[in-house]
Parts: structure tokens; C-alpha cells; sequence
């Protein structure tokens, strides 16, 4: 049992807030920098693209592979210290990468970032589940959704702004972003408790590997988040292919941010009429596949724009809703825990997805097939889409399923 003071309304709503406030800054802050990697290194320094892809990549599956260390801290100490900690980490990775001149150099900044993210990554979301519940959390999670959007949008926009001055003053912004975060969390986030008290380091980590439809889920999410990172590494290539402008690379992020904004909250709200939230996720993932796969054949701006539009529209209906699907498989007694052992998700299929972004599109130029990368992404979204949808099913099944009677005596 919980012995930590229950949070009143007033402190859940501050902290509600608090975590909107941090989500627009994270976003702007990471999306004004990360995008702009390939478009520098790949374009204006002549580095590989599978290079990038690989820093990407690393950055991914350290900071995702490591994230339920996060949450088991988590469980234990509280959310609040954790990341700000955090926080402050990201903020001088990214800071770092105003140096960043090798590539030694640059995968030590990435790997500072991660590090960062390691620790305010789970803790996060496990504050986010913490502070809700079944009758909000929907809700919430679209709202993260056009605010992330939001940020998402100014970010690249400025960074792009920025960039033709010098990268050095993206990296600097993007890290301020993060100071501004840290501080907000440190001035206005009471302390979230996320699980019981008296846990062992390790006993959520283990209740989560144990549960098996919630690992089922975790590594069917894979296929969502290697078709997700595409936004940070191929699709600003073939939009500076497509426009022969790098300032191709903000109309991108502008689409894919203001549909999250004007069409997030009322889009998954008019879903969850009809649907369930694993149902909603299905239906998410196959229109991302679809808008990727048809990249394939994109020859112009507005056709290219037209695919990513029909990708940002599946990734509207996922992304809030796999993380109420999330915290709706958790055991709510170690909320830290789990959503540390599911950003393995993010961390395996993220990595691959940064690192095999790169390597095809690499690839596609030299045996010059341009619709190789975009017709393996459409094949990996579908196949975890129909996944999912078995494992919907089966989850319904055993609602289903009646229970046994007992007699009398304790027999059937």
C-alpha cells in the first residue's frame, strides 16, 4: 500500500499542466534539432546517410533500452527528481552538438542525450498514468498530442531559420528548450508517487516481463515506432530530393504538426466513439503504412505532402492511443516499471528504423531504386498492424471466455 500522501485535485491539475507545458518544449527543442542532422551532416558536410542513421540509431536503443532502469528508479524514488535530472542532461547532449565536428564527437553528444532521456522517459509517462485515469486519460493523451504537435511544428521551423546562420545555433536553442523544462518541472510538479511503496528495484520489471499479453503488445509496437522514426531521418531526405530545398524539411513538419494540432483531440475523440483503443491503433498503423509505402510513387511536392499528410493521420490515432492501451495492460502498482520495459518498443524497432532509414535510402541511390525504402516501411507497418489486430481479438476472447463455476467444496 501507497503510504505517500494521495494528491488532491488542484496539485493532479498543476501537475497535468506542468507535464503540457514540458511536452511543448521537449518537442520543439528535440524536433528543432534532430530532423536538421541529416539534412547538415548528410547534405552540407557530404557525411553518409547510413552514418547518421546509425547515431540515430545508437541514440534510440541506449536511451529506449535503458528507460526501464527510469522507471524502476521511478518506482522507487518518484518521478519529479528523476526528470529534472534528466532534463538538464538532454539539455547539455544537445548543447554539445554545437562542437560536434566528427563523428566520435557527435555520437558522444547523442549518447549525453540519451542518457538524459533514460532518465525522464518512463518517469514521464508513468506521471502522466499516475495523475489520470480511465475516465480522463484518453482525453489527456490527445491534448499531449496537439501540444506535442504544436512544439513539433515551431520547432523545425525556427531550427530550419536558424540553420542558415549556423547549426551551432540550433544546437544551442534546442538546448535551452530543455533548460526552460527543467525548470518548469523543478517550480510547478508536486511529487508523483507511481507505484507502491516497499517494491524491490527489480519487482515491477519483472511483473512486467511476466505479463505476457503486455509484452506481446510491446513488440508488436515495434513496428509502429521503426515506421514513426522515419520522421527524423528519411523522409527529410527525400523531401530535400523532391524540392531541392532543405526548406523542404519545415513544410514537413509543419503538415505532420498542424494536423496534430487542428485534428488530434477531435480525430481520436470521434475513433473512441466506435472503436477501442487496440482497435484504434490497427486502424492507425495502416494508414501510416500506406502513406509511407505510397512515397514510392511521389514524384512532387504536393503528392509527397498528400503521403505524409495520410502517414500523420494514422500516427494522430496511434500514438495517444498505444499509450492508453499502455498504462490500460499496466499493473497500476508499478506504473514506472512498466512503461520502462515498453519503451523497448521505441529503443529496438526506433533503432532499427533510424539505422535502416538510412542504410535503404543509402541503398535505393545506388542500385537506383528509389521506391525500396518506402515499400519495406508499408510492409513493416502492415505486418504489426495485422498483428495487433490478432491480438485485439484474442484479448476480447478471454473477456469473453466465462468464468468458472465452482461448486461447493472448491470443485468445478
Amino acid at each position: 500500500m501507497n503510504a505517500h500522501t494521495p494528491l488532491g485535485s488542484a496539485a493532479r491539475r498543476r501537475g497535468l499542466i506542468t507535464l503540457l507545458i514540458d511536452n511543448f518544449f521537449m518537442y520543439g527543442g528535440f524536433f528543432m534539432v534532430i530532423p536538421l542532422l541529416s539534412v547538415h551532416y548528410v547534405d552540407d558536410l557530404g557525411w553518409a546517410a547510413a552514418s547518421i542513421g546509425l547515431i540515430l540509431g545508437l541514440r534510440q536503443l541506449m536511451q529506449q533500452g535503458l528507460s526501464l532502469v527510469g522507471g524502476a528508479l521511478a518506482d522507487r524514488l518518484g518521478a519529479k527528481g528523476l526528470i529534472c535530472t534528466g532534463l538538464l542532461i538532454r539539455a547539455c547532449g544537445l548543447g554539445c552538438m554545437a562542437w560536434a565536428s566528427s563523428f566520435p564527437l557527435l555520437l558522444l553528444a547523442a549518447i549525453l542525450a540519451a542518457l538524459g532521456g533514460v532518465l525522464f522517459d518512463a518517469p514521464l509517462s508513468a506521471a502522466v498514468a499516475a495523475l489520470t485515469d480511465e475516465t480522463n486519460r484518453g482525453r489527456f493523451y490527445s491534448l499531449v498530442g496537439a501540444i506535442s504537435g504544436l512544439g513539433m511544428t515551431i520547432g523545425p521551423l525556427v531550427g530550419s531559420l536558424l540553420l542558415r546562420t549556423d547549426f551551432a545555433l540550433v544546437a544551442l536553442a534546442a538546448a535551452g528548450c530543455f533548460l526552460i523544462t527543467a525548470l518548469v518541472t523543478l517550480l510547478f510538479l508536486p511529487p508523483v508517487y507511481v507505484a507502491d511503496d516497499g517494491q524491490k528495484l527489480t519487482y515491477g520489471v519483472g511483473l512486467a516481463m511476466h505479463d505476457r499479453p503486455f509484452m506481446i503488445f510491446t513488440i508488436l509496437l515495434m513496428g509502429y515506432w521503426f515506421m514513426w522514426v522515419q520522421l527524423s531521418i528519411s523522409l527529410p531526405l527525400i523531401a530535400k530530393t523532391v524540392s531541392g530545398t532543405t526548406d523542404s524539411v519545415s513544410w514537413l513538419y509543419g503538415l505532420n504538426a498542424g494536423m496534430s494540432v487542428l485534428f488530434q483531440y477531435p480525430l481520436l475523440r470521434l475513433a473512441e466513439r466506435w472503436l477501442r483503443p487496440l482497435q484504434i491503433v490497427v486502424c492507425g498503423l495502416v494508414l501510416m503504412a500506406i502513406g509511407l509505402g505510397c512515397i514510392a510513387l511521389a514524384s512532387s511536392v504536393p503528392t509527397l505532402l498528400l503521403c505524409v499528410a495520410l502517414f500523420s493521420a494514422g500516427a494522430l490515432l496511434t500514438q495517444p492511443s498505444q499509450q492508453v492501451v499502455t498504462a490500460g495492460l499496466s499493473n497500476p502498482a508499478s506504473f514506472g516499471s512498466y512503461f520502462g520495459v515498453n519503451a523497448l518498443a521505441l529503443a529496438l524497432g526506433g533503432g532499427l528504423g533510424n539505422y535502416g532509414g538510412g542504410l535503404l535510402y543509402g541503398l535505393a541511390l545506388q542500385m537506383k531504386a528509389p521506391a525500396l525504402p518506402w515499400l519495406v516501411f508499408g510492409v513493416v507497418g502492415m505486418g504489426a498492424a495485422c498483428g495487433m489486430a490478432l491480438l485485439h481479438r484474442r484479448l476480447t476472447a478471454r473477456m469473453r471466455r466465462p468464468k468458472p463455476v465452482l461448486a461447493v467444496g472448491g470443485r468445478r
